[in-house]
Formats: C-alpha cells, sequence, structure tokens
C-alpha cells in the first residue's frame, strides 16, 4: 500500500431502509433464541435464515426456520405452522424504536406479511448429518469469510469506518433524546468519510459527506449543516479536519421524506458496512438474520476475533484472516493469514497458531463464543466489528482473551 494516500467509507444509520430490513431480520433472530431458552429448547437446534423487505407502510418477512413449537400453531386441518403474531410484534417494536410514526412508514399501520417456512431438509442434512458422521455440526453452507483488524484505532478497526459509524451514533444519540434542533431529524441518515493518510497513518480528514432526513420542511442545507456540524467535530475527536476539507451536508436540498417510504430496503444489502468499509475484502455473505450455523456470520465473525487478537497481542499492526468451508463439512478447508510486511511472526505460523487455540468448526465457533442466545439485534447498525463486547455476550468476538494462547502457541 502507499504511504499517502486517500481512501473513503461510508455508514448508514438505523433508519436506512436497509438496515430496517436487517433490524427486523435479527430480531426474529433473537426471538427464536429467546423463545428456545424460554421453553427449554435445545437452542443448538435453532435454525433461521429470515429475509426482510420494507416498502410505503409494507413488510415482507421469509425464509427458511426451525422453531420451538410456542412459535407455532395449528392450522383449520391440525396441521401445525407458523404463528405470524410474535413475528409482526417484535416488527412493529423494531420499526418503533428505531423511529418511524411517518405516513408513509409506520410502526403501527404498515402491513406486515409473515413468509417463513420450514428448513429445507436438503440444508439440515448437511449441517445435521455431519454431525452425526464428525462429530461436529457441518458448516451450514459453503463460502468465504474475512476477518481483519489494525492499529489505526482504539477498537483496532479501520479509521474511516470508525469514524463514519460514530457520526452517525452521537446525531441517532441526541435525535433519540429531543437535544434541541437535533430532535428534528428523522431516522435515516448516510455518512462518508475520507481520510487523509501520510506515511501509512491516519493524518485528517479530506471531506465529509451526511446527508441526513430532516421533519421540518422548511430547513435546506445550510441549517442541517447547522445542527449536525458540533457532533460531526465531536465524533472525529483528535483527528484533524483539514482546512481545505470539503464539506457535503444534505448536498441535494432537501431530505424529508426517508426509510423505506423514500426507497425499498432488503436485509443484506449493507455489507462493507457491517464489516470493515472496503477497507479489507470480504466474502459476499451477509449476516443479519442468520442463526450461526451459517458460516456467513459465525466464520465471520471469529476471522474478525482471530486478526483483532493477532494485532492486539502485538505480533503485527494489520491483519487479514480468510476461512473458507463448504456446506456440510466441519473444519475450514484453509485457514489463510496476511499480515501486510508488519507482521513480526512469518503468515506460516500464526496460522499454524490460530489452529492451535481454537476449534474452528461451526460447533467449536458457537462454543467458544457463545453465539447461541440471542444477541443479534443491536448488531444491526454501525458495525458488527469495532464494538464493544457485552454483558449479555454480544459482541464476544470484540474480546482479547486470546492474545496470551497466542503468544504462547508460538513460543512452543
Amino acid at each position: 500500500m502507499r504511504p499517502s494516500y486517500l481512501f473513503t467509507s461510508e455508514s448508514v444509520s438505523e433508519g436506512h431502509p436497509d438496515k430496517v430490513c436487517d433490524r427486523i431480520s435479527d430480531e426474529i433472530v433473537d426471538l427464536v433464541y429467546r423463545e428456545a431458552i424460554k421453553t427449554k429448547t435445545d437452542p443448538w437446534n435453532v435454525r433461521i435464515a429470515c429475509e426482510t423487505l420494507a416498502t410505503t407502510n409494507r413488510v415482507v418477512i421469509a425464509g427458511e426456520v426451525r422453531l420451538p413449537h410456542s412459535l407455532m400453531k395449528k392450522d383449520k386441518n391440525g396441521v401445525e405452522v407458523i404463528n405470524p403474531a410474535k413475528f409482526k410484534q417484535v416488527a412493529r417494536k423494531a420499526i418503533r424504536d428505531i423511529g418511524y410514526e411517518q405516513a408513509g412508514f409506520h410502526w403501527k399501520n404498515a402491513k406486515i406479511d409473515v413468509l417463513l417456512h420450514s428448513q429445507s431438509a436438503d440444508i439440515a442434512q448437511g449441517v445435521d448429518n455431519a454431525s452425526d458422521q464428525q462429530g461436529d455440526e457441518g458448516a451450514g453452507d459453503q463460502g468465504i469469510m474475512f476477518g481483519y483488524a489494525c492499529t489505526e484505532t482504539p477498537d483496532l478497526m479501520p479509521a474511516p469506518i470508525y469514524y463514519s459509524h460514530r457520526i452517525l451514533q452521537l446525531l441517532s444519540e441526541a435525535r433519540r433524546k429531543g437535544e434541541g434542533d437535533v430532535g428534528k431529524l428523522g431516522p435515516d441518515a448516510k455518512s462518508q468519510v475520507t481520510v487523509r493518510y501520510e506515511n501509512g497513518k491516519a493524518a485528517g480528514v479530506a471531506s465529509i459527506v451526511l446527508s441526513t432526513q430532516h421533519l421540518d420542511e422548511s430547513w435546506d442545507s445550510k441549517k442541517v449543516r447547522a445542527v449536525v456540524e458540533p457532533y460531526i467535530r465531536e465524533a472525529l475527536g483528535d483527528l484533524p479536519i483539514d482546512k481545505d476539507c470539503n464539506w457535503y451536508i444534505n448536498p441535494t436540498g432537501k431530505f424529508v421524506i426517508g426509510g423505506p417510504d423514500g426507497d425499498a430496503g432488503l436485509t443484506g444489502r449493507k455489507i462493507i458496512v457491517d464489516t470493515y468499509g472496503g477497507a479489507a475484502p470480504h466474502g459476499g455473505g451477509a449476516f443479519s438474520g442468520k442463526d450461526t450455523t451459517k458460516v456467513d456470520r459465525s466464520a465471520a465473525y471469529v476471522a474478525r476475533y482471530l486478526a483483532k487478537n493477532v494485532v492486539a497481542a502485538g505480533l503485527a499492526d494489520r491483519c487479514t484472516i480468510q476461512l473458507a468451508y463448504a456446506i456440510g463439512v466441519a473444519q475450514p478447508l484453509s485457514v489463510y493469514v496476511d499480515l501486510h510486511g508488519t507482521g513480526r511472526h512469518t503468515e506460516d505460523q500464526i496460522e499454524e497458531a490460530i489452529r492451535k487455540v481454537i476449534d474452528l468448526s461451526p460447533t467449536g465457533i458457537r462454543r467458544h463464543l457463545n453465539l447461541n442466545k440471542p444477541i443479534y439485534a443491536k448488531t444491526s447498525a454501525y458495525g458488527h466489528f469495532g464494538r464493544k463486547a457485552g454483558r449479555d455476550g454480544s459482541f464476544s468476538w470484540e474480546k482479547l482473551d486470546l492474545v496470551k494462547p497466542l503468544k504462547d502457541a508460538l513460543k512452543a
């Protein structure tokens, strides 16, 4: 990589149409895990792949599930089918929490269709039968997943995505509290930060883009900038804003109609926002709406976990890890490490150490990171990585408890 360059990443708020869908899908994942725990159904047997579509006062929820009986009902023929009531309830609650009470998208008035059905027997076979044969459940699908970490920020995330998220998080917190004119902003917003690098280090901000919905139709771009600029400056903290920084605040003018009323949303369309802002590769699989037999989610989490611990251990300043899986096969087909010329050990040595400190089968990942919990709704906005591990078990993949085991494995 060149020592001096510009790099840009974007973020979107929880009210962005695609993020509304991610939130609903992950609320449903949490609902299924909660019901499993509540009814003493083995959470290891939960299966869900849930997609959401949102448009003007309409939400469609579809996908494959294996559910606790508490989420089922019998139809007029006595056949057990999915009961849509609780799924609709959590969807409305999510929309209300995000803040949508507008004529074109309202938590109370939106029509919600639940089109979930039982999991494909062929997919189930790939996971369950592999467990019988191998002792560990097989991956829920094939695919490649990447994890990344670097020393640019305290959370070991790339600076552009870190600050893009931070801007929207501060504005969201202020909007929810009703702080002054910020309380007149709507839930839908997008940010973009261009960071200037010198000698490989984040040195300043070259451009800032923010488009945010506002509920007062009289506002123009100048008014919006006056409202949001203090929060942008607070979010950027010690990272200097260049004197010739280009500011683009609501560059198209008014932004009153927002959310799914302004643009249809779908689960899984913001995969770069969810990860590293383009600073690292992405395998292409979305996270939201999936239980953790789906390695799109669980293996991406463990790849970040490993990369972060490699960097936190001082073994490298940058680390990219790729994992590859085949459906029905428990162990990864390959483990690849790239330290980008910053390593204190070779990539081969790090790969070997990784294999020693963690079982990378879906079973091993789920057990090590304790993933069979209702912890996913909060991942649906502002990134799945670079967050604080919670007491409820959320963001367990951000812990640094592999630092010592990795160092010890390299000494052995």
